[in-house]
Order: C-alpha cells, then structure tokens, then sequence
C-alpha cells in the first residue's frame, strides 16, 4: 500500500541503469486487466549543503499499443545525436578543460591568433 491509500502494482520485470546521480528504473507491471505495460522512472539525487540529500523522481507510462512508434522515433533521436555528435560526452561536467574548449555558455571557443597581414596599415601622419 502507498500512503496515500492506492495500491502500487507490483513490478513483474525490473532492470535498474545508475548514471552518476541519475538513475533509471525500467518495470514491467500489470493492468488491473493483467496485460502488461512498462514504466520508466528517473530518480535524481539532489545534495543540500547542510549534507542532507532528496530525490527527483519523473516517472512516464508506457503502453503496448505505444512501443513501435515509441521505439522508432527513440532510435531516430538516439541515430541522430550519435551521427552529429558521436558517442564521446562533451560537457563541463565530464571534462576538466571544458571552459578553454568551450566558453561560459558551452559555445565552442574561437580562437584567433594575430598576424601582421590581419591588421589594416595605418599611417600615423594621417591623424
């Protein structure tokens, strides 16, 4: 029983994905029909900085006449983020020197370097 006097059905199939301070949780549960449909929730640790802690949850429902359409567009996004930026994690969390590479805002930093032919001749007899 939750507290607030619902019944929480059971799981049937869990699988449980840590991620740093996120975690997923994938469970398989059933209708009160007894067919099956999935939820997924994400749990997110939050630090106070007295120490203590609390969580985030999200959760989303999943249900059978959802999957392909879901699973499609899911593998297009996952596709598309892969082709255009790879598998490697780019973020200040996850690189030491993600401010040299990236500025403030995560824009990728422009580096120029000066040379004689950038500047415009000037004569100073002009002024």
């Amino acid at each position: 029983m939750r507290d607030n006097g619902t019944l929480e059905r059971e799981e049937i199939f869990s699988k449980v994905l840590r991620a740093g301070r996120r975690t997923y949780f994938f469970d398989v549960r059933a209708t009160k029909a007894d067919d099956y449909y999935l939820t997924i929730t994400e749990s997110k640790k939050f630090t106070e900085d007295d120490g203590s802690f609390h969580f985030k949850k999200h959760k989303i429902y999943l249900y059978k006449e959802d999957f392909a359409a879901f699973k499609e567009i899911l593998d297009e996004m996952t596709q598309y983020i892969l082709d255009h930026k790879g598998e490697e994690v780019i973020s200040e969390r996850h690189q030491k020197d993600f401010k040299k590479l990236f500025g403030e805002k995560g824009e990728e930093a422009v580096t120029a370097t000066a040379t004689t032919e950038s500047f415009t001749d000037v004569s100073f007899d002009d002024i």
